[in-house]
């Protein structure tokens, strides 16, 4: 029977300063707390209604429902050490890397974690101001691809100027960008992607050496004024990679 303390806990575990305070996430699911049991992160406790696996505590689909984020409570749910990496390992120089300007929309950073996951892209530097990827939505949005991709979070105009002056090619996406489908692009690098509603910020738009646009079809056609960023970010990617 789990207790009103380890509820309690878990429930925190909602809000990122119970995070960081407990240095822990939330991932429910069982395909997910699957993956994340075969993987390098450390799992600390797995609840479940049914006895799938002998390190999981059964507990009943009422306890399951006051500890889980979801709107219809799953049958599993574990409680995982957060990460520690390191921000070197996101090299430009040498790897494509993602940078995310103040992504604050928990389903668009976790659908943006899962396309670097299947680009092969294993970082991504998030301004500060960017959404918390172990935020309960982030992570279920990743289907698993938070296992397999790094984040890191830092000053990133600092970052990214930093990353210029080794040489770097910094790439962003504007609408007075030269077309991407036209433009000539590497294997390393960094993309930058915007905020929502305002974009690339003016401070990291200093840093970027390539302005890349996507165009409509047919290009003089006026219609939608911008793309939603995950699905922006989707056609870069597949541009860089093809």
């Amino acid at each position: 029977m789990i207790t009103k303390a380890e509820i309690q806990a878990i429930k925190a575990l909602a809000d990122k300063r119970g995070r960081d305070e407990q240095r822990a996430f939330i991932a429910e699911g069982e395909k997910l707390v699957a993956e994340l049991r075969a993987s390098h992160l450390r799992v600390r406790k797995i609840y479940a209604t049914e006895p799938l696996w002998g390190d999981a505590e059964v507990i009943s689909p009422k306890e399951m429902e006051r500890i889980s984020q979801l709107k219809s409570a799953n049958t599993t749910l574990a409680v995982v050490d957060i990460p520690r990496h390191d921000i070197a390992t996101a090299d430009p120089t040498k790897n494509l890397v993602l940078a995310l300007d103040r992504v604050q929309n928990p389903g668009n950073l976790g659908t943006i974690i899962r396309l670097a996951d299947w680009f092969g892209i294993t970082d991504i530097v998030c301004s500060a101001d960017s959404a918390d990827c172990f935020n309960p939505k982030v992570v279920q949005a990743t289907m698993g691809a938070i296992i397999r991709v790094r984040v890191h979070y830092t000053a990133l105009p600092q970052w990214l100027e930093a990353q210029r002056s080794r040489g770097a090619n910094i790439y962003g996406t504007f609408l007075d960008g030269e077309n991407i489908y036209k433009s000539q692009k590497g294997s390393c690098g960094v993309i930058v992607m915007g905020n929502e509603g305002q974009g690339i910020s003016p401070e990291c738009e200093a840093s970027v050496t390539h302005r890349l646009y996507i165009p409509p079809y047919p290009a003089d056609r006026s219609g939608s004024e911008s793309l939603n960023v995950a699905i922006a970010t989707a056609i870069t990617c597949s541009e860089f990679r093809r």
